[in-house]
Parts: structure tokens; sequence; C-alpha cells
């Protein structure tokens, strides 16, 4: 359950824990993941990288070369059209 934590192992939540304050993330649909920070990404290797802006750009199309932040290199290549809604091209 959000806002809970299990510390004991029985299942119950510890009533002492305090949830951190909640991130905000804003999601694009034509381009990066805004998240409020600073935050910490963990990736796939095991390396963990950090930025301390208070707005931060992630990448989800991996066309970064500043893979996981985002450089806007999703703006170089044009998307797929979607398809017209009466079926017409």
């Amino acid at each position: 359950m959000p806002g809970t934590c299990d510390t004991a192992g029985s299942g119950a939540p510890d009533p002492a824990y305090t949830a951190p304050p909640a991130r905000r993330v804003f999601v694009d649909p034509q381009g990066p993941v805004m998240v409020e920070g600073p935050i910490e990404i963990a990736l796939e290797d095991g390396t963990v990288v950090r930025s301390d802006r208070f707005m931060v750009a992630v990448c989800t199309c991996r066309r970064s070369r500043t893979y996981p932040w985002c450089d806007t290199s999703h703006r170089r290549r044009a998307r797929a059209a979607p398809p017209p809604e009466d079926g017409n091209p």
C-alpha cells in the first residue's frame, strides 16, 4: 500500500514509518518524462546516476547521446503519423 512500509516482515505497516514526499512526474507522449528533482536513476548495468537539477528530463526513446538524460534527440527524427480517423489516407 502506498505510504506504508513493512519493516518487521509481518505484513503490517510500521506505524513509525513516514513516507518520503512524493515526486511529481510529467509524461509527454512526444518527448521525455519530466521529473521534479533531484533524482537518482539506477541503470541496467547497476550504476546509479544523479541529477541535482530542480526539473530533470529523462529520455524514454533511447536516442539521447546523454542517456538517461534527454538531449532532445527525439526531435531530429520524424515520428510516424497516426492513421487518419476516417480510415482514408
